[in-house]
């Protein structure tokens, strides 16, 4: 069972007392307030008491984030920033729930997810996949676009999942909570809501978890997933003869060329995080747990470098850190799940450089330039069963916050009428039933005429 859920700090560090207990409004209202202040007075007071360090002359972005960048940070989240005034807009425009979800060796977890309907009948579930460090924060733009309701594209009913241990999910008690059991819980999210059938997108971790889900649950309830976080590997001569020949033959493109040198610079330059989040979460999770400007720098330094030149504003970066500080289990569960992934890397990696091992469901792809780790864009080839693609000139790892138009731009596309998986999700076109009812008996017209004219081509129909 659902319940409704509404950010609040008190809600958030006491789930049980404030479930279990049937107490008077005025009195539980009180009790509330009191535990907001005291949080964001403890807040108040870190931030007040916060020592920061030195900085070599010029030093700009070389040994990571500048320091005035923080100082200003810092003032604006000490004087200036509301916390009330957005987690009321947040409450205001986003429909938040939880619910318990049990998941196979691990128990009972209640999970925080955001449930956006669109007011079309047949519209598309589509099941959204956060990274780190990301949080259903990131939806905040495409929500609207997505459940939007028009003649010419389709809708969507989408859910957002917070991963187990993000945001106001709870977080895993036991080792060994990966990516297998991410997916499972976004699964059985959407067989909980009703949705028997559904597609996903994801990005970061949620390219691993949809694939997941994909691979696990694909054709009999995912019936197409989508990312932008594109992954691969070069063309082998034993897996695909003609590409790799090909790339043999042609070489790499000049943009390519740059791509790769950029990624190359990546992961010399700029993977520290993953490393020590990968092998040692606990070490830096108890200054991330008790430094809010510690973890500030932490999350801003990707927020910047990992988008294409977004032009943040200070409150933006504050509540997307505030989500992190004033999560359920706090910031260090969150990357926690580097080192699950790392422990258990060589299964969850097969399904990518293994051909036999890829899901078999439409997938459909977008490459945005700013994205850390650009390949070139044949090496995906081989990832799955790919049926769309776009490229983008702007935009960058969180491409639902960055360019929410051109992400919805591709999912609409994907998926309407005459797109390369239109009516994917049965009873679901993503249109109203009338419309989608005429467009089904015109689909049945074509492919009637598709199969007395294009005879040849009836093993692939």
């Amino acid at each position: 069972m659902s319940t409704r859920f509404k950010l609040s700090l008190s809600l958030i560090h006491s789930f049980a007392t404030s479930t279990a207990l049937s107490i008077p409004t005025n009195v539980r209202d009180a009790i509330h307030h009191s535990r907001v202040g005291r949080r964001l007075a403890t807040l108040q007071q870190k931030l007040k008491a916060t020592r920061l360090p030195d900085e070599l002359d010029e030093a700009a972005w070389d040994y990571g984030v500048p320091l005035a960048d923080i100082k200003r940070l810092v003032a604006r989240w000490s004087n200036g920033y509301d916390w009330r005034k957005h987690e009321a807009a947040l409450n205001a425009e986003l429909p938040q729930f939880t619910r318990d979800i049990t998941v196979d060796g691990h128990g009972t977890l209640n999970i925080h997810y955001i449930h956006q309907k669109s007011e079309v009948q047949g519209a598309i579930p589509l099941l959204f996949v956060h990274g780190w460090p990301g949080s259903f924060f990131e939806t905040r733009k495409i929500l609207p676009l997505l459940v939007a309701r028009s003649p010419e594209h389709p809708s969507f009913h989408v859910v957002v999942m917070s991963l187990a241990g993000y945001g106001f999910s709870e977080a895993p008690k036991k080792k060994g909570f990966a990516i297998e059991q991410q997916a499972e819980v976004g699964h059985k999210i959407m067989l909980a809501l009703g949705y028997n059938e559904y597609v996903t997108q994801g990005g970061d971790w949620g390219y691993f978890i949809t694939r997941r889900i994909a691979k696990r649950y694909g054709h009999q309830h995912n019936k197409a997933w989508h990312t932008n976080f594109p992954l691969g590997r070069p063309p082998t001569l034993y897996y695909e003869p003609l590409s790799w020949l090909a790339l043999c033959l042609k070489g790499l493109t000049k943009e390519e060329k740059a791509g790769l040198a950029e990624a190359a610079w990546f992961n010399g330059h700029g993977r520290g995080y993953y490393a020590q989040q990968s092998t040692r979460p606990q070490t830096v999770g108890y200054a991330l747990a008790d430094s809010p400007v510690g973890l500030l720098a932490w999350i801003y330094e990707k927020l910047v470098e990992w988008t294409d030149k977004y032009p943040w504003d200070d409150d933006e970066v504050l509540t997307w850190i505030s989500i992190y500080w004033f999560s359920r289990a706090g910031p260090t569960s969150s990357i926690r799940l580097y080192y699950e992934f790392a422990e258990g890397r060589s299964d969850v990696m097969k399904d990518i450089y293994v051909p036999a091992e890829y899901p078999t469901i439409p997938m459909g792809m977008s490459h945005f330039p700013g994205e850390k780790g650009i390949i070139p864009v044949s090496w995906t080839n081989a990832t799955g069963n790919i049926v769309y693609r776009n490229k983008h000139g702007r935009g960058g790892h969180f491409a639902a916050y960055e360019a929410p138009d051109s992400l919805v731009h591709d999912l609409r596309t994907m998926y309407k009428k005459g797109g390369p998986v239109f009516g994917v999700v049965k009873g679901h076109s993503g249109y109203d039933r009338e419309e989608q009812h005429d467009s089904e008996l015109g689909n049945l017209d074509e492919l009637q005429n598709t199969l007395e004219c294009r005879t040849d081509l009836s093993p692939s129909l």
